[in-house]
């Protein structure tokens, strides 16, 4: 009988993390007597049920310390060999080898047995007449003696899972545990804040302004078993967001490694995204598609790891963002107690072996989402006699690109357009980002005199820049500068409150008409500074009298 003894530690590099020490070593004078099976659990919760293959049969013992025994080598059958043989001489192996014994030795040298050759052999024994053994995970299973060959199956890997390569286990002797690993790709959502020019959870825009989004993927390294890997962005908007733009604007970057963040392009000082890929990443836009469904889009990409140039860049992980226009639309939520969310999720190869030309051959990652919001300032024209509402005020007010409010609401980008005051004295502005509106009176009502110059409004949002949108409690308010005075701020309905105050035509300027004292929007601020002043005039009289001696004559 052959008693070669075969050393394996390559055939054990996959599981060397998973099970403890598996070296093979040669026999010892006090050895266990081989057994014809053996224990072995497949652990954790990539997969709910696995194919087994054997490839070589062996008698097995357990060496005095950790390692295992493995001798008597042969192939486990027929349709093993003539599976593995081909897939062995293709990757290197000399055609002239062809015994059991010969491929295990090829397999041990020089690190043979890779991810990705673990993954052909596993194709070529599904699709021959090898038989395979199911494992239920978490169930031990008595096994034959040798070398098998572990595959998870396509249509028991759990959710939010990846069917990593195939494990190759030496079975026999004590009990064995594998354990899969998991190694899942994930999906992050951003908007841009144009006022920091940076990407966040959350952030505030004007209704119909360009809007980017990003989304971006982390592909963990170590996919040496697939051939090809595309991924999906399946992106969901909420009613507020108008997806017409999204599929002319769509632009799609790769870069090699899973670290190094996800600064695809740059962006500009006005707070707009470009579309020229930065240092390290490329465009794969032309091999991406995009379908659009009402609120929902996929984007595809093509295969990345031609996209990166082929498998040994692809084994240090990629990262994929995806850029795209999403204004708010007319329908939008106004303020912070809703918001406009986006939420995506991230569809990913569910194994090696899956087809990934359709929907089957793909799981899903957890969903992510950003938020954005926008606001309404009603600014209402009042008399410095009794505070009363006052219409027929022709206003200007512009935003911080120049363009001016129209009657209809819109923005005139040739800023000439003028608004009218009604009877209640109001004009809204409606769905508004955060920043400067600059307002001119070029006539103010009847009886009334207009203020010169431009003074400001401004709204302010702080707490946007979060890690998550739930975490986002946005602190909304509003200042201005005299005549205009800011009155409230309500940031769950978004709602800003401003007046501007205009004297009686012949009125002597003063603080509340005299457009030089700014306004904080704190009415307790905005007293405490009129007392003084008041009180400083007081003290003028009172020196003019004491020197007076009581009268004042000319």
């Amino acid at each position: 009988m052959n008693k070669k003894v075969c050393s394996f530690p390559i055939l054990f590099a996959l599981l060397a993390l998973l099970i403890g020490a598996c070296a093979v070593v040669f026999p010892a004078s006090a050895q266990a007597a081989p057994t014809s099976t053996g224990s072995i659990t497949v652990s954790g919760t990539v997969a709910s049920s696995y194919d087994a293959y054997q490839i070589f049969s062996a008698n097995v013992i357990d060496d005095s310390g950790d390692a295992k025994i493995a001798t008597d080598l042969a192939w486990a059958s027929d349709a093993a060999r003539d599976a593995a043989l081909p897939v062995l001489h293709s990757a290197g192996m000399p055609n002239s080898q062809t015994t059991a014994q010969e491929a295990a030795e090829w397999l041990n040298t020089d690190s043979h047995l890779t991810s990705a050759l673990s993954a052909q052999l596993a194709r070529s024994l599904q699709s021959s007449g090898a038989k395979s053994v199911a494992l239920n995970a978490g169930t031990a299973a008595e096994l034959p003696c040798g070398y098998w060959l572990i595959v998870a199956k396509d249509d028991a890997i759990a959710q939010g899972e990846v069917g990593t390569a195939p494990i190759m286990a030496l079975v026999g002797g004590g009990a064995v545990t594998v354990k899969p690993k998991a190694a899942t790709p994930k999906v992050q959502k951003h908007v841009l804040e144009d006022s920091t020019a940076a990407w966040q959870k959350a952030a505030d825009a004007t209704v119909a302004d360009d809007l980017c989004w990003r989304l971006s993927a982390t592909v963990p390294a170590g996919l040496t078993a697939y051939d090809t890997y595309t991924v999906r962005f399946v992106d969901t908007m909420s009613a507020g967001l108008d997806p017409s733009k999204v599929a002319a604007s769509m632009r799609v970057y790769v870069a090699a490694g899973a670290d190094g963040g996800f600064d695809a392009v740059s962006v500009g000082r006005d707070g707009r995204a470009g579309t020229d890929p930065a240092k390290g990443w490329t465009d794969i836009t032309a091999q991406c598609g995009v379908s659009v469904d009402g609120k929902t889009f996929t984007a595809r990409t093509g295969d990345l790891i031609a996209a990166l140039g082929g498998a040994d860049a692809f084994a240090a992980g990629a990262r994929v963002v995806a850029v795209y226009n999403a204004p708010l639309s007319s329908a939008c939520n106004h303020g912070i107690a809703k918001g406009n969310p986006n939420e995506v999720y991230l569809r990913y190869p569910r194994s090696p072996f899956a087809d990934q030309s359709g929907d089957a051959g793909f799981t899903r990652t957890p969903s992510d989402d950003a938020c954005a919001y926008t606001w309404d300032l009603a600014l209402t024209k009042r008399g410095s006699d009794g505070d009363k509402p006052l219409a027929g005020a022709v206003l200007s007010i512009a935003d911080d690109r120049g363009r001016t409010l129209a009657a209809d609401g819109t923005w005139d980008a040739e800023g000439k357009a003028t608004v009218t005051t009604g009877e209640n004295g109001r004009v809204t502005v409606s769905g508004v980002d955060s920043g400067k509106l600059e307002v001119r009176e070029p006539k103010a009502p009847k009886g009334y005199t207009a203020f010169e110059g431009t003074r400001s409004v401004t709204v302010k949002a702080e707490g946007l820049d979060v890690d998550q949108v739930a975490a986002a409690k946005p602190k909304l308010t509003v200042t201005a500068e005299s005549p205009l005075r800011a009155d409230s701020a309500d940031g769950s309905t978004g709602s800003l409150e401003a007046s501007l105050i205009n004297t009686p035509a012949g009125t002597p300027p003063s603080i509340f008409t005299g457009g030089f004292m700014p306004s904080t929007g704190d009415m307790a601020m905005f007293t405490a500074a009129a007392v003084a002043v008041v009180g400083a005039a007081l003290i003028v009289v009172a020196l003019l009298v004491k020197r007076g001696g009581g009268s004042h004559k000319e």
